[in-house]
C-alpha cells in the first residue's frame, strides 16, 4: 500500500511567511492526484513537503501509513521528477537511468533488466547508448521519468515536468504520462499551474491558493460544481465571468440581460444570507440562430472582438465582468461553435444556457447551489 495522507499539515517559514495552512489530503493507493493553482500558492512546497525536501512545521505526513515528518528524504522511497531535467551529460542515457541503482549497490543485471524494462516502456529503447545532448526535449524529459521508474519506488512526485516543453511536445508527454501512469499503477502527485494539464490527467484534483486547499474532486466536478468562485474562476479557459447584479423575480439582471433562472437557483438566491454573486462560463452561450426551439434566454449584444480558433469561436462582448470582489474585472467572453455565422464586430444574437450560472455569495465567495 503507497498511500499518502496530509493531516492538518502547516509549513511556516522562519520569517513568520506561511507558505501552506492546515491542509488535510488523502491520496489513495495507486491514484493519480494533481496538485494545482496560481505561483506561489503553496502546491509545489506540499510536494516538497511530502519528499522530504522541507520540514513539516505543524500537522502529521502519513506514506503507507507510517508518520513520516521526521524521516529523511533517502528514506522514504519516493522518486522525483523536476521541472529541470537534471541529466548528466557524460553520462548515457542507459546510465542515467540506472545511477540510483547503482548507488545502491543493486547488481548490475538487475540493474541493466529494469533500465531495459523502464526504456522499453518509453519508447528509449534506440537511444540507450546516447548522451543526454543528442535527444529531443522530450527525450530528455522521458529519461528523467525513467531514472524513477527504474527504482520502483512506492510513489512518483511531479514537479511541473512538461513547462520546458513547446506546446506540441507538452499535449504529446501529457498523453504519454497518462498512459504510463495507469500502466503502472503507482501512487503519483504531479503539481502544475496548467490547468489544462490538472483536467486531463489526474483522477483527482486539488485546487490551492494562498496556501489553503480550496477543494479536491474529480475535474468534472471540479468544472460543474466548484466550491466557490476562485475555483470556478480557475477552471476553465476562457475563464468565468462575475457579475454582482440582483437575483429577484426569478431574474438574474445581468449587465446584457435579464436573464430568467431556473427554480433551484432561485431557491439558492433566496437562501443566501447576503448579496449575490452570478457567474457565467464562457460555454454557455451560444449563436442564437444555431439553438432552434432550446430553452434559454435570446438577447442582443454588441460584440468588440471576434477570434475564431477553428472549432471555436470567442466573441468578446461589449460588456464587462465587474469581477464583484471576487475575481479582476475582465472582459464577457462567449465560447460559441466553429460554425457560427458571427464573425465581425458589431450587434449579435446571442442565447444563453439558464441552467449554466453559478451563483456565489458576495461577501465569501462560497458556491451557493452544490
Amino acid at each position: 500500500m503507497s498511500a499518502i495522507e496530509l493531516e492538518r499539515v502547516t509549513k511556516r517559514y522562519p520569517d513568520g511567511t506561511l507558505a501552506v495552512d492546515d491542509v488535510s489530503l488523502a491520496i489513495e493507493d495507486g491514484e493519480f492526484m494533481i496538485l494545482v493553482g496560481p505561483s506561489g500558492c503553496g502546491k509545489s512546497t506540499t510536494l516538497r513537503m511530502i519528499a522530504g525536501l522541507e520540514t513539516v512545521t505543524a500537522g502529521r505526513l502519513r506514506i503507507a501509513g507510517t508518520v513520516v515528518n521526521d524521516r529523511p528524504p533517502k528514506d522514504r522511497d519516493l522518486a522525483m521528477v523536476f521541472q529541470s531535467y537534471a541529466l548528466y551529460p557524460h553520462m548515457t542515457v542507459a546510465k542515467n537511468m540506472g545511477f540510483a541503482l547503482r548507488l545502491a549497490g543493486v547488481d548490475r543485471r538487475r540493474i541493466q533488466g529494469q533500465v531495459h524494462d523502464a526504456a522499453a516502456l518509453l519508447d528509449l529503447l534506440e537511444h540507450l547508448d546516447r548522451r543526454p545532448a543528442q535527444l529531443s526535449g522530450g527525450q530528455r524529459q522521458r529519461v528523467a521519468m525513467g531514472r524513477a521508474i527504474v527504482r520502483d519506488p512506492k510513489a512518483f512526485l511531479m514537479d511541473e515536468p512538461l513547462s520546458n516543453l513547446d506546446a506540441k511536445l507538452r499535449v504529446q508527454m501529457r498523453a504519454s504520462i497518462a498512459r504510463l501512469q495507469r500502466r503502472l499503477g503507482t501512487t503519483t502527485v504531479y503539481v502544475t499551474h496548467d490547468q489544462t494539464e490538472a483536467m486531463t490527467l489526474g483522477d483527482r484534483v486539488a485546487v490551492m491558493n494562498g496556501g489553503v486547499l480550496q477543494q479536491v474532486a474529480a475535474p468534472k466536478e471540479l468544472y460543474e460544481r466548484p466550491a466557490n468562485a476562485f475555483v470556478a474562476g480557475f477552471i476553465g479557459s476562457p475563464p468565468m465571468s462575475f457579475f454582482a447584479c440582483p437575483v429577484d423575480g426569478g431574474l438574474a439582471r445581468l449587465p446584457f440581460a435579464d436573464v430568467p433562472i431556473p427554480d433551484r437557483l432561485r431557491r439558492a438566491a433566496e437562501r443566501a444570507p447576503g448579496d449575490v454573486v452570478v457567474g457565467v462560463r464562457p460555454e454557455a452561450f451560444e449563436d442564437a440562430a444555431l439553438v432552434g426551439d432550446r430553452p434559454g434566454c435570446r438577447f442582443e449584444a454588441e460584440v468588440e472582438l471576434v477570434e475564431s480558433v477553428g472549432a471555436d469561436v470567442f466573441v468578446h462582448l461589449a460588456a464587462q465582468a465587474d469581477g464583484a470582489g471576487l475575481a479582476a474585472p475582465g472582459p464577457v467572453v462567449a465560447r460559441l461553435g466553429g460554425d457560427t455565422a458571427i464573425r465581425e464586430p458589431g450587434r449579435a444574437r446571442l442565447w444563453l444556457d439558464a441552467e449554466r450560472l453559478h451563483l456565489f455569495d458576495a461577501a465569501t465567495g462560497t458556491a451557493l447551489e452544490r
